[in-house]
């Protein structure tokens, strides 16, 4: 039996098609700073490895309010607070290229 609060932390994962588009968003859009590779830019790396202490929390919530003052835009008018942790949760195990399966 999963504990409740394990199932809190997993988000619930966007149909075929949103997952698609949520990967190409990330790989385009976000890659556009972050390197399209996700390895830096003008922002951080989104690697795996560059995330690995990073509050999985706090990370959902630079992706969706954006972070003030900085080149960082929030994406909430783009994307949900749940795709935004999906997200989130994606670039913590090393995110998917395009052309791969999601699941």
């Amino acid at each position: 039996m999963v504990p409740v609060l394990a199932l809190a932390q997993v988000p619930a994962a966007p149909d075929a098609a949103r997952e698609r588009a949520l990967v190409r968003m990330v790989r385009q859009d976000c890659g556009s700073c972050h390197g399209m590779r996700l390895t830096g830019g003008l922002g951080p790396a989104l690697t795996r490895e560059a995330l690995a202490g990073f509050p999985l929390d706090s990370l959902a919530a630079v992706i969706f309010h954006g972070r003030p003052g900085t080149p960082m835009p929030p994406w909430k008018a783009m994307l949900s607070e749940p795709e935004a942790r999906w997200i989130a949760v994606r670039l913590q195990q090393g995110f998917p290229e395009e052309s791969a399966g999601v699941r």
